[in-house]
């Protein structure tokens, strides 16, 4: 009998060890232990890999690990892992991203009520300095409180109903969300962030994206009122630690919940001089439940993918030669990367994607589909869509995906499109491919263009009157914005888009500014 070899590298529930151990098809080694520079002589043994933060899942690692075809990643963050390594290296990476679900939420309570009632130091001053003072201890109630809730997926949806037990008001912000989410649990919906910022607690459940990291920063913390309490038990990040140090500092933060860090382990942080924080380290999913079901699922998985079976919770798509053509290839990254770029622009909660695939390409077009509704829905999920879950999640979310595919291709050989609706407004990109591999944006709402779809871009719809392109590199030059290239696309109607590409970070401010000008329309940033 043929048997697989499955390491695990990181500490797991035992129940997960003994789902292993009990296989006779596997060679299990249980790594735990090791040191990491001596799993690194002992990873090559590895046809699947199950790890946990502890380990760093990089350059070095992959290299060592030369016969490993799939990993595990026994929770639900992947950020010690470099996923774009593994598929460089055709190895499938998984997580478990739903185990943990109700031990964040409970964490997330247990913080919000330590803050309000001062908790650790009133236990502290009782149990470590013996001294019974009553009144120095008053705290608040949650009843009638304001909740804002950022991020209303599996966990943010969770700490709402609660939070409505406790009879608090809860308002949530998520614009990747059907409002109804919210509303038919009672809890208001808003897109306006201004409405969070004016609560009593926030707490922030997003995945940790481009968008989200440092989202609640200096400025966002000087609308806040007075004696506010935040919580974080998401990811290390996600508030500005500086800035969330100097208004716990001021007292304009009143109490903070801590439970992730941007570098941990977290032991001299500045957070820690303070007495107006609750901190735990990184707790959130260190429940005796979420463990046997955190290791019970890793196991499984590993056993699945060892054994070729399927690959749970995928995050990655390993592109087999012997079933996709080559020319397929960059088109596939391509509509991930204009499903990407298209909800970047067109914020909000996606309605419907339309996916068109003109010439030979359009045989492929349901893995366009799937690549465009990843590349559509990371702007607001983050690591947590893959190519497994995309159609599924997409459905969850009331998402209707159309695929249109033609073999009449026009003026390109071969035309992929991307018609993507929101609650907002409607946006639609056309891309191919150019000598066998570059990749060209052509067409953007109509507007012709030729754009290399890579870093930073500022969408700019104006009217086309004279002097708007030397106001728009007036105001780039004065905040020291570098251009790289500018495109340009024009309409009979008279107007025109401008796809600015730059070389440095684009602030609010300048965006401001430029959709100040008397001939805007509107003003958009994307990365790619």
């Amino acid at each position: 009998m043929h048997k697989y070899t499955i390491m695990v590298c990181d500490h797991i529930h035992k129940s997960g060890l003994e789902m292993l151990a009990s296989q006779p098809d596997i060679n299990f080694i249980n790594a735990a232990d090791l040191p990491k520079d001596e799993l690194l002589k002992e990873i090559h043994k590895a046809d699947v890999a199950i790890t946990r933060s502890s380990t760093e899942v990089n350059e070095a690692f992959l290299n060592a690990a030369t016969n490993l075809k799939a990993l595990v990643r026994a929770g639900v963050g992947v950020d010690n892992v470099d996923i774009d390594g593994c598929s460089k290296r055709g190895i499938i990476v998984m997580n478990v991203p739903t185990a943990n679900t109700i031990a964040a939420v409970e964490l997330t309570m247990a913080h919000m009520l330590s803050c309000m009632r001062a908790f650790p130091y009133a236990h502290n001053h009782l149990k470590l300095e013996r001294i019974w003072k009553r009144e120095e201890w008053y705290g608040y109630e949650l009843k009638d409180k304001k909740l804002g809730i950022i991020g209303f997926g599996n966990i943010g949806s969770r700490v709402g109903k609660r939070a409505k037990a406790f009879e608090m008001d809860v308002v949530a912000y998520d614009p990747y969300i059907n409002p109804s989410k919210a509303t038919d649990l009672g809890i208001e919906y808003t897109t306006n962030f201004d409405d969070i910022l004016a609560c009593d607690i926030i707490t922030i459940h997003t995945p940790k994206t481009q968008e989200t990291i440092g989202m609640i920063g200096k400025k966002e913390i000087e609308k806040m009122k007075d004696g506010v309490v935040l919580i974080n038990c998401a990811r290390g990040g996600l508030y500005d630690e500086e800035a969330l140090y100097e208004g716990l500092k001021s007292g304009k933060i009143r109490f903070a919940g801590i439970d992730v860090f941007i570098k941990e382990p977290a032991t001299d942080h500045p957070l820690l001089e303070l007495d107006n924080v609750t901190v735990t380290p990184h707790l959130g999913a260190n429940t005796y439940e979420s463990q046997y079901k955190i290791a019970t699922q890793a196991a499984q998985q590993a056993l699945d993918a060892a054994r070729g079976i399927s690959y749970p919770n995928a995050l990655n798509l390993p592109i087999r030669e012997n079933e996709i053509p080559e020319f397929v290839k960059p088109y596939l990254e391509l509509m991930q990367k204009i499903g990407f770029l298209a909800a970047q622009a067109n914020k909000g909660a996606i309605k419907s994607l339309k996916v068109t695939g003109n010439g030979e390409i359009s045989k492929y077009i349901d893995s366009l589909a799937t690549f465009a509704t990843v590349g559509a829905l990371k702007e607001s999920l983050g690591e947590s869509i893959n190519y497994v879950n995309a159609d599924f999640v997409a459905k969850e979310r009331g998402i209707d995906v159309q695929k249109v595919s033609s073999p009449a291709s026009g003026a390109y050989k071969n035309l992929i499109s991307l018609r993507l609706t929101t609650d907002k407004e409607v946006v639609e990109i056309s891309g191919t491919i150019f000598n066998d591999d570059v990749q060209r944006i052509v067409e953007i709402n109509g507007f012709a263009l030729d754009v290399e779809p890579k870093g930073r871009m500022i969408l700019f719809k104006n009217t086309d009157v004279p002097g708007v392109i030397g106001d728009v590199g007036q105001i780039l030059a004065k905040h020291n914005v570098n251009i790289a290239d500018f495109r340009l696309g024009r309409d009979k109607s008279g107007l025109a888009l401008a796809i600015i590409l730059v070389d440095n970070d684009v602030s609010e401010d300048v965006l401001k500014e430029l959709d100040a000008l008397d001939a805007s329309i509107y003003v958009k940033y994307v990365i790619l």
